[in-house]
């Protein structure tokens, strides 16, 4: 079932502020350096994201697929989310008012929102290998249409699996990160960092408690599984901006190549007999162990373009790439490809979709950011 990251974000394109708050902003990062591994770490569990989509096709059962616990990206990537922008915005939020936060966010995030309910609709009108069992109507369509553009949960098409947006189904991880968003302004920002604790160590109940009920932390995708994606959201958004808070940065030399092979590991770690307990350990202290270390680690200078484009490239590859998956699924169910096949087709869709991805980005979501931004800052009136 469909999954997703964050925080969709760039470290390059957030850190320019000004210490603030000294009680609040940490002296390891009052230097306000680029996190450019931090950047590359998004990009490999991107990458991550799309091969497991492929795989879940293919097999079904999680715990023959080697990629099987790939889904957790989403939860690495709200941890990421709660560090990368209490480290920007702690300081100047409330300069910039919240009012002009929200503008930030929805520049920043929201382009990528339509152009990836424009090409599911797309998609959905134009496979070749679709055998939809219900009708749907202009105006039905149209709805769902809608409410993936606004990020309006609407869990009605059955042939889609009653996603919480079924031309892009990897959008209910954004409709999570903005009321993340929403509620670091307006409640997160204030707390201290005793009382973040205590939420934080509130929510970390919450989602052992999701994983123990479902076996797994696959939730928060579906209509029925709504309240998990809360349950996700709520610890690694809040450990993220607690590991911020606390100054806990762990100076390292593992590098962008040690640190991506340790995220790697929890992605093809092999299914337990208590499955819910080591996802639930990965979520609750692995992935923040790793963006402690991954904000603290030295970066070869070879290394340094490669973990740039790989932030910069991570968004828009999960913005475009289910449309894709979705008519591969059809076409998987529909020929049964044989195993060399199935390879070959998994291998070159990855790199076209990089390729695609990439396009995005230097063609629309550049361009468009950079307009909106431009329009922003102009004086009104």
């Amino acid at each position: 079932m469909p999954i997703a990251f964050h925080p969709y974000q760039s470290s390059m394109n957030m850190l320019k502020v000004t210490p603030g708050h000294l009680d609040t902003t940490p002296d390891i990062l009052q230097t306000k350096q680029h996190f450019v591994i931090l950047d590359g770490l998004r990009g490999v569990a991107a990458l991550a994201v799309v091969i497991f989509h492929f795989m879940e096709w293919i097999y079904p059962d999680s715990s023959k697929n080697f990629i099987g616990h790939g889904f957790l990206a989403v939860d690495f990537f709200f941890c990421l989310s709660g560090f990368v922008i209490g480290y920007a915005y702690n300081d100047r939020l409330g300069k910039m008012g919240v009012l002009e936060f929200f503008k930030a966010r929805l520049i920043r995030l929201h382009p990528l929102v339509v152009l990836g309910s424009v090409l599911g609709l797309l998609a959905f009108l134009f496979d070749p290998f679709a055998a939809y069992t219900e009708e749907y109507g202009t105006g039905k369509l149209l709805l769902v249409f809608l409410c993936s553009l606004f990020l309006i949960p609407l869990p009605v098409m059955k042939d889609r699996a009653f996603n919480l947006f079924s031309l892009n189904a990897l959008s209910w991880s954004l409709f999570w990160e903005y009321i993340a968003n929403i509620v670091y302004a307006l409640v997160l920002y204030r707390l201290s960092r005793r009382h973040l604790a205590v939420l934080t160590t509130l929510a970390a109940v919450a989602l052992c408690l999701v994983s123990f009920r479902a076996g797994n932390l696959l939730g928060g995708w579906s209509g029925e599984t709504f309240w998990d994606g809360c349950a996700r959201v709520s610890y690694s958004f809040s450990a993220g901006l607690l590991i911020y808070r606390s100054n806990w940065v762990i100076k390292n030399r593992l590098g962008f190549l040690g640190l991506a092979v340790l995220l790697s590991l929890a992605f093809v770690m092999p299914h337990f007999k208590f499955n819910w307990v080591a996802e639930a350990l990965v979520v609750l202290f692995y992935f923040p162990l790793l963006v402690a270390l991954g904000a603290g680690s030295s970066l070869a200078p070879g290394l340094k373009k490669l973990c740039v484009f790989s932030g910069n490239i991570s968004y828009p590859l999960y913005m475009t790439h289910y449309a894709f998956i979705w008519m591969f699924g059809n076409y998987f169910t529909k020929y049964k490809p044989e195993a060399a096949e199935l390879f070959l087709i998994v291998s070159l869709g990855t790199i076209l979709l990089l390729g695609v991805a990439y396009l995005v980005m230097v063609v629309y979501d550049l361009p468009v950011r950079k307009y909106l931004n431009r329009k922003r800052q102009q004086p009104q009136g």
